[in-house]
């Protein structure tokens, strides 16, 4: 300072450290940089034009809706926010991290005077993205200014001005933040990072998780066909391929590049040969930003951290992804606090989440890791060196035989999903004895837990290791050969299920003879494939050869002559020849009780199907107390929980569903479901089951919102549990579509049933009954939407179909030509609809009988077409016998009855007769309101009518 200024008194001080105090300022040196006084008076001074950015382009960004909401309400609260990851994949790289923080700054750029984007995996990237900066404000000055003068004028510029927000993508250190979100609080600062640890306190973290199935199969539907509609085939392809990446997002834009740009793939084909893409990316498209480039760089940076963690990676990855035991890893020579160690740094990487005593890693992780790559030659490669210590880990936690206690039991199931993934990963040639034994000893325990279809690849790697170790026709070998066939045709997977099981048949008739009793077992199990393809063609010939020889050699009171009667009445049934089938039920009840008593579990079950049959054919008068009776002895014999005595009672609850006791129906079917769960467990097949037909019963009941939310519960079971194309899960779709459409959401409803068509149509081909039956609901839904010219064709082609291939006058059949009958009704073609409602009444009546329900019902339509014709002559008397009927046959308050009444009084009031029309109107409203509730739609609907004549009067 001057002497002038010395005694004005002026005082000016520095306080904080390493600070410079002065009235004016020639040079500012700022540690080792040198800032000249023109220099920080252009950063107090420039200002950004609006809208500056380096922002990349925008991309898609779906399903992240909660995601954007939560950062946007984090910054405007605080000053700093980091997206890291958390759920089953933390901070995976391909997460989408980066896709949100830019779809998140393209949403608020005009939120902010500025927007820029730093690239943070190191500090000196970050002083680049910061020169950048400079560079972009005050091009002429940081031209001919040092790297360090541009950082520090970058820092100035935004310690002097507000509003602005930085974006420092992919962190590598959190530390290496401090320096700016310290010092610069005019702005938001966002990060990035795989890091899950090493956050400020002060700075919240956003836990980033992959994209929900239906985003993840939109993203790629967007990606690969732009503008066009898939078809339903389509998506069935792209959610099987989204699922297979996990619904990572970066790995479904790179395969979605993929495929737009290489258009002879199709995304099954893509699907399949998935481990050799993850590699590949489109032209156009970084390299680097492919999945295993991104992943590799972080295995590289792993090895220099901690090379056991890298180690651990490679071994898990021969595992299943989740639950996989610390202990599982720890190999017996290794210090557990090293193995815990190395966890814990794999967990800080993102490549892992953890719990106190296990860990999962991200399936798609596995598969790259699983990858084959290239050796020095004086060692195993990776991947090989990760499936020895995975074999080596499991064998030696391997329990004690199954049965000894509860422990090891328990043991077995903590272990089996590791065994299933190392059998469904072996490497050609690999082989270890020790191992297919215990493969061995997983599918028994699975089978035992009626998890058949599970057992796949064990059973697959037992044959293989068999067959190369005792021969193709050594009895063990064809033992294992029958079970795998068993198990594809217990997962539905027909096109694999017969084959095996003809070549096994052949080998068996060849090795053992043509009537050995083994011999035996896999021809009915091979008519039993045939019937479940539909082809009962071939089916019933079988059983009948086989019936034949079973009491040739057995004798005609054998156990297993009766039990293969039992199969060829049920095959009877599947035709829809019930007068074939109910005698040989019947018979087959007889001889059971006689040979084998009135209690035992043979005869139980053959009564249980006699009362099916009955069911079947209408008769409830018998159905009913027959499974009532089976289902007494079930409890004295079997005890109150068995699965037998379960099916028994859940078999009696759909009986009165269809005599339309709902209340009986809907309150023994919770029951039953609650017990299936707690003795076979939430997603056992017989659970599902259960709680698909409790679903059924609320749908009934009008309860739809329950009735959905349950059909929606069992999909998402079925899908997890049997995968997205099993017979019961494409099943389970239907249902759920009926549902929806019941419930007039035929936006959902349509293209639900179109899918599920489509993969009927491919897994259990174009003919099959359920094929067939599903044709028959996507025309249904075509025609509730109006869509007749769609609906009316559809019917047409199933109709023709089902006569080619079940016969002219099988129940579905039958159900075909009413549908297409009620098609033409509704299009106003009243001669071809009543012409066909006669003949299939006609028809009914003589395979059902005069008061089947199905007959009751085709009676009841062709009234509806008379009356609609204006033909109320032979409208009324047919609505009034078939209403007698319905009271004789179904009960007074049956729903079919009460549909009936309802008709009947319509009639009425069409014809004028407000007299007959009113009370029947009122009487239909009391008992439906009793029966179905105020709110059942049939209920309204009833309301309606009866408000309908009184108004008119």
């Amino acid at each position: 300072m001057s002497a002038d200024q010395a005694a004005s008194g002026l005082r000016i001080e520095a306080t904080a450290e390493r600070s410079i105090a002065a009235q004016h300022i020639g040079n500012a040196y700022t540690g080792d940089v040198v800032l000249p006084a023109e220099a920080l008076q252009a950063a107090e001074i420039v200002t950004a034009a609006p809208g500056t950015s380096n922002l990349p382009p925008s991309t898609m960004c779906l399903g992240r809706q909660e995601e954007l909401t939560w950062l946007r309400r984090t910054l405007t609260d605080r000053r700093e926010g980091a997206i890291t990851q958390t759920g089953a994949v933390h901070g995976l790289g391909g997460i989408g991290k980066s896709t949100l923080a830019l779809h998140y700054a393209h949403l608020h750029r005009s939120d902010y005077t500025l927007i820029w984007w730093i690239n943070a995996a190191s500090p000196d990237e970050i002083e680049t993205s910061l020169t950048s900066l400079t560079q972009t404000l005050v091009p002429g000055w940081a031209a001919t200014a040092g790297r360090g003068a541009q950082v520090a004028w970058a820092r100035q510029w935004l310690a002097w001005h507000p509003g602005w927000l930085l974006i420092y993508d992919n962190v590598t250190n959190p530390d290496d933040l401090a320096p700016y979100t310290g010092a610069l609080h005019q702005g938001h600062h966002l990060a990035t990072s795989r890091r899950t640890t090493g956050w400020p306190d002060t700075a919240p973290t956003l836990n980033l998780g992959n994209l929900h199935p239906d985003d993840a199969t939109n993203l790629l539907c967007r990606l690969v066909f732009k503008d066009t509609t898939p078809t339903a085939r389509q998506q069935a392809y792209a959610r099987a391929l989204a699922a297979d990446l996990g619904h990572l997002p970066l790995a479904i834009k790179q395969a979605g590049a993929y495929l737009a740009q290489n258009r002879g793939i199709n995304l099954d084909a893509y699907r399949r040969s998935l481990g050799t893409k993850l590699a590949k990316t489109a032209h156009g498209l970084d390299a680097e930003r492919t999945i295993a480039r991104i992943w590799d760089i972080t295995l590289h940076d792993l090895e220099q951290v901690d090379p056991l963690a890298v180690q651990v990676l490679h071994t898990a990855a021969w595992l299943a992804p989740d639950d996989i035991p610390h202990t599982l890893l720890t190999p017996p020579s290794t210090d557990p606090d090293d193995i815990a160690e190395a966890i814990g740094t794999l967990a800080a990487y993102s490549m892992i989440t953890t719990t106190e005593a296990t860990l999962s890693i991200h399936r798609l992780v596995q598969a790259v890791l699983r990858t084959p790559q290239p050796a020095d030659g004086t060692q195993l490669p990776r991947q090989l060196e990760g499936r020895n210590r995975a074999e080596q880990a499991v064998l030696q936690s391997m329990p004690p035989p199954l049965g000894q206690d509860t422990t090891a039991d328990s043991q077995w199931d903590t272990l089996i999903p590791h065994l299933v993934t190392l059998a469904a990963t072996t490497l050609p040639g690999h082989h270890n004895a020790s191992l297919t034994e215990a493969y061995s000893t997983a599918a028994n325990r699975l089978h035992q837990q009626g998890h058949t279809a599970r057992t796949i690849p064990l059973l697959e790697a037992t044959l293989t290791q068999r067959a190369q170790a005792l021969g193709d026709t050594h009895p063990h070998t064809l033992t294992s050969r029958s079970n795998l066939a068993y198990a594809y045709l217990e997962a539905g997977n027909l096109a694999q299920a017969i084959p095996l099981f003809e070549a096994t048949l052949s080998q068996y008739e060849q090795v053992l003879g043509d009537t050995h009793p083994e011999t035996l077992t896999i021809r009915i199990h091979l008519a039993g494939a045939y019937q479940d393809a539909g082809d009962l063609k071939r089916a019933i010939p079988l059983y009948e050869a086989t019936v034949t020889q079973y009491e040739q050699i057995l004798g005609d009171t054998h156990p297993h002559t009766l039990v293969s009667r039992i199969h060829l009445a049920y095959a009877y049934r599947g035709a829809g020849d019930l007068a074939r089938a109910i005698p040989l039920y019947e018979a087959a009840l007889t001889q059971c009780q006689q040979v084998l008593g009135d209690t035992h579990p043979h005869t139980l079950a053959s009564r249980s199907h006699l009362a099916g049959a009955y069911q079947e054919a209408g008769d409830l008068e018998r159905a009913i107390p027959l499974y009532e009776a089976t289902l007494t002895q079930r409890e004295q014999v079997l005890g109150n929980t068995h699965p037998d005595t379960l099916n028994g009672r859940h078999n009696l609850a759909c009986a009165y569903q269809e005599a339309g006791d709902l209340t009986r129906a809907v309150n023994l079917l919770e029951a039953t479901l609650y017990q299936f769960e707690q003795v076979l467990g939430d997603t056992h097949p017989q659970t599902l089951i259960s709680r698909n037909h409790l679903a059924s019963a609320y749908q009934k009941a009008g309860n739809l919102t329950r009735a959905i939310n349950l059909f929606e519960v069992t999909l998402t079971q079925r899908e997890q549990i049997f995968g997205d194309a099993h017979p019961q899960t494409l099943a389970s779709r239907n249902n759920l579509a009926g549902a929806y459409q019941e419930a007039g959401d035929l936006q959902q409803a349509i293209p639900l049933y179109e899918a599920t068509l489509y993969q009927f149509e491919r897994i259990l081909g174009d003919t099959h009954p359920q094929t067939l039956a599903s044709r028959n609901h996507l025309a249904g839904a075509y025609q509730k939407a109006g869509v007749l010219e769609r609906a009316i064709p559809l019917y047409e082609a199933t109709l023709a179909q089902c006569q080619q291939v079940l016969g002219d006058t099988h129940p579905q059949t039958l159900a075909s030509r009413n549908n297409l009958a009620y098609g033409y009704h509704q299009a106003g073609n009243l001669t071809r609809a009543i012409n066909l409602f006669e003949v299939t009444l006609t028809q009914c009546e003589q395979i059902f009988g005069d008061a089947h329900p199905q007959t009751l019902a085709s009676r009841n339509n062709l009234a509806g077409a008379y009356q609609e014709a204006g033909d109320l002559q032979q409208a009324i008397p047919l609505y009034e016998a078939t209403l007698t009927q319905s009271e004789q046959i179904l009960g007074d308050t049956h729903p079919q009855t009460l549909a009936s009444r309802n008709n009947l009084a319509g009639a009425y009031q069409e014809a004028g007769d407000l007299e007959r029309a009113i009370p029947l109107f009122e009487a239909t409203v009391i008992q439906r309101k009793q029966v179905l509730g105020d709110t059942h739609p049939d209920t309204r609907l009833t309301t309606a009518n009866t408000m309908s004549p009184v108004v008119g009067g």
